[in-house]
Parts: C-alpha cells; structure tokens; sequence
C-alpha cells in the first residue's frame, strides 16, 4: 500500500521529511502485513533434504533431513537403485498419524528418516544411484509436487567401513565462506 500525501488548501501540510517519514512507515506496515501473510516456504529440496550413505558392499542409507514445519506422506515415498535392484521388499518405519483435510488419516515422517537398503547383486567398489520420489507439505497449508531425487555413492570394500553421506543437493554458497 502506498501512502499520497494530498494538500488541501486552508489545511496544514507536512513538511516534506515528515512526509517522507509517514510514507516509509506505511509502505513498511504494508509489507510486513503482507510478509506475514504470506510464508516463505523453503524449496522442496531445502524443506526434504536427501542424502544416501553406503553402509557397506551391500548396504545404503536413504535419508530425510525434513525442516521444522515440513512433513513427507509415507504412502508417497519410493526407492530404486540402479544398476543394483534392492533385495527384497522394502519396509518403512512406521510414521504418526495426521488427519489430511483431503486424503483422510494417512501416515506422515517429520525430524529424521532414515531407511536401510539391501543391495542384490552390488560389488564392492562400484558405484550405485539411489533415486528418491516423495511428496511432502507444510504445515503452512501448502503441498509440495512429488520430488524425484537422485544420489550416486560409491560402494566401499569389504571390511572397509562406512562411506560419507551424500546429499542430493549440496549445500550453496555464500559471500561469507
């Protein structure tokens, strides 16, 4: 909103830094009025951050960092690996019940998710991707689109040890560092 200073004949006027004054104040309560009605949502891939880990020669670690305010559905969430195929059926841990306005009760992860994959037919050494699809929301009434994600780790020797996390997008830089 904008403020116009009118003069009126017969009326007393402002000087003109007092005006200017009164129009910054205005255009300030009209922004942050807007600010706070408007959320600033962080981009999908902030709000569900994804990284994998590998475990061992036949194991990775697919995880959620989920941000404060940001859920994903469980029934939404998918893993494949390529050019591994995962052993066996996958099992989800189970998440806390929400009552959707449009999808009824359904099962939803915030904090922390982290989900064991078994490789069949990995080598040790070789690299695996991981791709990811979820969909989540904010609890500030906005849903995501489903996200696909994608994450390429190198599977370490036998006895070696765990690999280093590896997110699916890096964090950005700044200026400052």
């Amino acid at each position: 909103m904008l403020a116009a200073v009118v003069f009126r004949p017969g009326r007393r006027r402002l000087n003109p830094l007092a005006a200017w004054a009164l129009s910054l104040a205005m255009l300030g309560a009209g922004a942050s009025s807007l600010a706070a009605a408007d959320p600033k949502l962080l981009e999908p891939e902030r709000a569900f951050a994804f990284s994998v880990q590998a475990i061992d020669e036949s194991t990775v670690e697919a995880r959620f960092a989920i941000a404060s305010g940001y859920y994903l559905y469980r029934e939404k969430l998918k893993f494949a690996v390529e050019p591994a195929t995962l052993a066996g059926a996958l099992v989800l841990p189970p998440g806390k019940i929400k009552h959707d306005e449009f999808f009824g009760n359904v099962e939803t992860y915030r904090g922390q998710l982290a989900v064991r994959l078994p490789l069949e037919g990995a080598k040790a050494g070789a690299t695996v991707t991981v791709k990811a699809e979820s969909q989540g929301c904010a609890d500030a009434g906005v849903c995501y689109p489903p996200q696909v994600q994608r994450v390429t780790v190198a599977l370490p020797a036998r006895g070696a040890g765990r690999g280093e996390p590896v997110s699916a997008t890096p964090a950005k830089k700044s200026w400052f560092n």
